[in-house]
């Protein structure tokens, strides 16, 4: 397995731990998680690589979503 292969494995775990997380501690279901995720500037900068957040635990990357994005979660 290459670098890259490894690094776009590390991703999607991440984003499966990450959505996850946002579903309990929103108590809302994961498909929703998964849409508030995915239209998140947040999810934009963990697939680009930028600021090295790829690299952050998803725990503190959920709780960084709650704060600075706060307005995705008006309609959950």
């Amino acid at each position: 397995m290459n670098e890259s292969m490894l690094e776009r494995t590390y991703q999607e775990n991440l984003e499966e731990r990450l959505i996850t997380a946002i579903a309990q501690q929103r108590n809302i279901s994961l498909e929703k998680a998964m849409d508030i995720y995915y239209r998140s500037q947040l999810a934009a900068k963990i697939h680009e690589g930028r600021e090295g957040v790829q690299y952050l635990d998803h725990k503190v990357l959920a709780q960084i979503l709650f704060e600075t994005e706060p307005g995705l979660f008006s309609a959950a």
